[in-house]
């Protein structure tokens, strides 16, 4: 229903405009390309629409301004990292204490044992350690599996991301495990190092299980990066039975699915995960992460790394655990990511939802809407994609870039990636009314009315 040539135009206007009305921005974009590469601080900002990201100066709450002096409402939020809202002042306050205290001293502080006892309470997990971010847990999480089954492989689901982790930058092709596109440089082919499988195919993970070389599954227990993707009735069951079975860890990478609720989707849906991982958020967007065990895990490894070998081991890292991250995951858990915020945060996603809702029946557009907890995405297809090869079949560049830029020159940012809006604490029913009103304008400006 999307006329290629009438989008083309109006990209090629949009792009004008925010040239344009982003001067600063473009200025030090360009200055930028003289010492990062490709101008950015990190490739992957290459994808931000308008040909140049924006220069932040401040954010507080659920809004940001740039260098021109313009404010955003923000709906990215750090892609999670900022789930909280920018600078949430319990944080600030407490890691302003600390700093005047220490930033890191490669010892505990009471700290550690408060957010471990309260990560267990959240997430029904004993034991807990800590990292830098949610890869690091994600790589560390594996190893240890890997020690503790001493099988070589791991599993993941078509078109997952857990960070850059090598052995997941995988996908299938025609049943084949073979490198995703984008995969840099791999030390080795990922078909040596994992299994692929399609999420919400039990017979599938049934196959690939029974070949007894898993040693854990690592999966998010519904798939956020490649789009929502929820799980079917009884999948969660069959995968932990089939993990069981067939003598693999399951380890649950709840880092985008904090979404759903204090715990996670894993105690949102009481989920019994042998390992979890987590990051970004919990630090209200100070660097931190953790892992945790269940009980039995936690007593299987316990004495299992020799003490001569226990800082060689391929496990932490020097600022793993930092005062002045566990000052912010403290503050962070006790007074942001609460019960009272989810409370407020997820009936304005169902609010988003709704205004979009409304828009794609007034336009009779085959789209939908999907939604997790306070984060919710439009989709540019009739039917729920369910799994990754559906999803990354829908994916429309051209598309997404459009609308992505209509409502940055409008003053609300949404994730680079896909058409993804987090919801902060401090988001209001006015700023979701306002992406309504744009989100409805974009697509007028497509459809000719």
């Amino acid at each position: 229903m999307i006329d290629r040539g009438r989008l083309a135009a109006a990209y090629a206007a949009e792009q004008r405009r925010f040239e344009e009305t982003h001067p600063a921005s473009r200025a030090l974009a360009e200055r930028a390309r003289a010492s990062l590469l490709d101008g950015v601080p990190m490739h992957w900002m290459v994808k931000w629409a308008g040909g140049f990201p924006l220069f932040v100066r401040e954010g507080e709450g659920a809004h940001f301004t740039d260098v021109d002096g313009q404010r955003y409402l923000d709906l990215c939020l750090g892609d999670t990292g900022a789930m909280t809202g920018h600078a949430p002042p319990v944080t600030v306050e407490a890691v302003t204490r600390q700093a005047a205290r220490g930033f890191t001293f490669m010892l505990p502080a009471e700290d550690h044992l408060w957010v471990a006892e309260e990560l267990g309470r959240r997430f029904g997990l004993r034991y807990w350690q800590f990292a830098m971010t949610a890869t690091d847990a994600n790589r560390f999480a594996i190893r240890l599996a890997r020690m503790l089954t001493g099988r070589p492989k791991i599993l993941v689901h078509n078109w997952c991301y857990h960070g850059t982790v090598d052995e997941t930058f995988a996908t299938l092709e025609g049943g084949v495990v073979r490198p995703r596109p984008g995969n840099l440089g791999p030390p080795v082919d990922p078909a040596l190092t994992t299994r692929v499988v399609e999420f919400n195919d039990v017979a599938a993970l049934e196959r690939e299980l029974a070949q007894g070389d898993v040693a854990c599954v690592l999966c998010e227990p519904a798939m956020t990066n490649i789009g929502i993707i929820h799980p079917e009735p009884g999948y969660h069951d069959a995968l932990r039975a089939l993990t069981r079975k067939h003598g693999a860890l399951l380890i649950i990478d709840e880092t985008h699915t904090i979404c759903a609720g204090p715990g996670g989707y894993t105690r949102a849906h009481g989920l019994a995960p042998d390992l979890l991982t987590i990051g970004k958020p919990i630090g209200g967007g100070v660097p931190c992460a953790v892992y945790g065990f269940s009980a039995e895990v936690g007593e299987r490894l316990q004495g299992r790394i020799a003490l001569a070998e226990s800082d060689t081991g391929g496990i932490g890292g020097t600022l793993a655990g930092n005062a002045f991250a566990l000052a912010a995951m403290r503050a962070t858990l006790e007074h942001v990511l609460t019960e009272a915020a989810y409370a407020r945060t997820i009936p304005l996603a169902e609010r988003f939802q709704a205004g979009v809702e409304g828009v794609i029946r007034e336009f009779r557009l085959p789209w939908i809407v999907k939604r997790l907890g306070c984060r919710a995405e439009y989709w540019f297809r009739p039917e729920p994609p369910r799994n990754g090869a559906e999803a990354a079949a829908a994916t429309d560049l051209e598309l997404d870039r459009y609308m992505h830029l209509f409502a940055l020159n409008r003053g609300i940012l949404l994730t680079p990636f896909h058409n993804m809006a987090l919801i902060a604490p401090a988001t209001t029913e006015a700023d979701i009314d306002r992406h309504t009103a744009v989100f409805r304008e974009s697509v007028a400006s497509l459809v000719g009315r």
